[in-house]
């Protein structure tokens, strides 16, 4: 723990779809309604640019406590936690009966970050395109040149995951 980074963030185990287990740690907890995303980092192995093999840290949201559990003897009280406040009203969709996922709408120019993330259902969206989950959009979504569809329920439901919760104390 140094001045710049004050956070030492605590272990956790990350559990895989398919269920195999691996260390990682604990970066944040949002509360989203119905759940809590964990922001987790794990090292995996990478082959760089030269074919060399070596370690490389990835972060990414998994939904707790399916995809994430304590490690006994960790404290987490220094983690960043946003709550929904108790009243909190229903995340704003445009149709509470429209296709689950995001996709993404490539946009021209340079890195491969640039688009605009939408409902699969929105007018905008491109077609045959996959359909993302809500962890691959958040963490698209997080990318510099990454948008949010204003004109879909993309924008009114990953917004407040992403942001909408500053304004909550952390505990």
């Amino acid at each position: 723990m140094t001045e710049q980074d004050p956070f030492e963030p605590p272990p956790v185990t990350v559990i895989w779809p398919d269920g195999q287990e691996q260390n990682g740690v604990l970066h944040a907890r949002h509360q989203v309604p119905g759940s809590w995303l964990f922001l987790v980092a794990v090292t995996l192995w990478h082959a760089n640019d030269e074919g060399l093999v070596e370690p490389v840290v990835y972060r990414t949201w998994v939904e707790a406590p399916a995809h994430v559990r304590p490690v006994e003897g960790a404290s987490y009280d220094s983690v960043p936690t946003r709550r929904l406040p108790p009243s909190a009203p229903p995340l704003p969709v445009s149709d509470p009966e429209r296709p689950r996922g995001w996709v993404v709408q490539r946009l021209p120019g340079p890195g491969s970050a640039r688009g605009i993330l939408h409902a699969p259902d929105c007018t905008e969206a491109p077609p045959g395109v996959p359909t993302l989950s809500l962890n691959t959009a958040l963490d698209t979504a997080e990318k510099p040149g990454t948008r949010l569809c204003t004109l879909c329920s993309a924008a009114g439901e990953l917004d407040p995951i992403l942001r909408g919760f500053d304004h909550i104390q952390d505990e």
